[in-house]
């Protein structure tokens, strides 16, 4: 007999910002003790790989589900605006994130990472979580974002592929320990000649996240 899997519901809710409507898109867990909020990254929406596995998974597991779209995408533009806006619209959605009553872990991939990184301990935030976390510029490893990583002081998460451009595993500083996933970029992509598949990778992503939020 073939697994059966338990498809999760999307419920859709528009939230005013300074800078237009954000969007959530919520996958509750049927006996929620958490909400795990992930911004996307510049490059992309919510249809990230690694956030639709996360959004897939962890509902089973008690932790609801916030995906959230940035007004900048919601109105279909193609360039993010600067980090400042960009925070400006995390910490004004928060409220909605926070609505359910329940502890909210900020999280988000490339630059949706950076931003809840900056604004995590000030909005309350019970832990970060930092997905392909672009420590420096491709190529520019001087030019360090390690000081936003370190800057917020939660407890922290960060996975990062084995060869991501923005910054491999072990280029990020002492005291930060990303799990690895092997032959992964940027966007957790593997080569198809790699000695894991897509699959895998993604399980190792959801595996140590549903395995960290449990200390939360």
């Amino acid at each position: 007999m073939g697994r059966v899997t338990t498809k999760i519901a999307e419920t859709v809710q528009d939230v005013p910002t300074p800078a237009g409507d954000a969007r959530v898109h919520w996958y509750l867990a049927p006996d929620a003790r958490l909400v795990l909020a992930l911004g996307h990254g510049a490059g992309g929406g919510v249809e990230a790989r690694d956030l639709r596995a996360l959004a897939a998974d962890l509902p089973l597991t008690g932790v609801s589900v916030a995906l959230v779209e940035q007004p900048w995408r919601v109105a279909g533009k193609r360039v993010a605006p600067a980090p400042r806006a960009l925070d400006e619209a995390w910490r004004a959605l928060w409220p909605a994130l926070a609505a359910p009553g329940l502890p909210v872990v900020a999280g988000g991939r490339s630059a949706g990472a950076r931003v809840a990184c900056r604004t995590a301990a000030e909005l309350g935030a019970a832990g970060v979580l930092a997905l392909s976390f672009p420590l420096h510029p491709p190529g520019k490893p001087e030019k360090s974002r390690a000081d936003e990583l370190a800057g917020a002081g939660l407890p922290t998460l960060v996975v990062q592929g084995a060869r991501d451009p923005f910054g491999r595993p072990e280029e990020f500083p002492p005291g930060t320990e990303p799990v690895a996933v092997p032959h992964a970029d940027h966007g957790f992509a593997v080569p198809k000649k790699a000695d894991v598949t897509q699959d895998e990778a993604l399980g190792v992503i959801t595996y140590a996240v549903r395995t960290w939020l449990k200390s939360i």
